[in-house]
């Protein structure tokens, strides 16, 4: 449950896992954002529990920052968060400085879609939760793909509402496991890697 503090018109949540553990998280009110729930935040976390120590991650929707920002708690070693809004990159920030993870994070203003045709590196785990009424998630997976963003190995989580049917992916990437909580639907992709001799 998140709490609501009415006289700052902000909502707080709580990092649940690793350094920050217990850390409240600021969320703007009226901002158009629908952060993840704690039941989806907990069970995604679980899932990719043993991912997450010492990887760089890419959270492409930022909004507050707290699923990026949980990664970060849980041993990430980088993480950089993408959100088209001031208003959100501003908050990200808010809540990085209050977990202590700025120095190992990048905030970037700007078109999701625009920051994936012009990346230069490669993640070893990425975080898609686009609003639900878009077809931005598609369109991102896609982008991904194309231009092989995710490292070898890499893992991609794919959050949606539970009666989406997301496109198949193209190799070296496959659609794993898909997990569901009520109307919301988490679908694990991976990018296979060279195979070893």
């Amino acid at each position: 449950m998140h709490t609501t503090n009415e006289k700052k018109g902000t909502k707080l949540m709580r990092v649940i896992s690793g350094a920050a553990r217990g850390r409240r998280l600021k969320e703007l009110q009226g901002m158009d954002t629908r952060p993840t729930t704690d039941k989806v935040k907990e069970s995604l976390f679980n899932i990719i529990q043993f991912e997450i120590e010492g990887r760089k991650v890419l959270d492409l929707f930022g909004g507050t920052g707290q699923l990026g920002i949980e990664a970060l708690s849980r041993g990430a070693d980088r993480c950089t968060f993408v959100d088209q809004r001031r208003e959100a990159t501003a908050l990200i920030r808010e809540n990085l400085k209050t977990c202590g993870f700025s120095e190992r994070s990048h905030v970037v203003q700007g078109d999701a879609l625009s920051f994936l045709a012009s990346c230069r590196e490669k993640f070893d785990v990425i975080l898609l939760d686009p609003p639900y009424h878009t077809e931005l998630l598609e369109k991102s997976m896609e982008a991904i793909t194309r231009f092989d963003i995710l490292a070898e190995h890499g893992i991609m989580i794919c959050e949606s509402a539970a009666d989406r049917e997301l496109p198949p992916l193209a190799p070296p990437y496959e659609q794993g496991r898909e997990y569901r909580y009520g109307k919301i639907k988490l679908t694990i992709c991976r990018r296979a890697g060279s195979e070893r001799t």
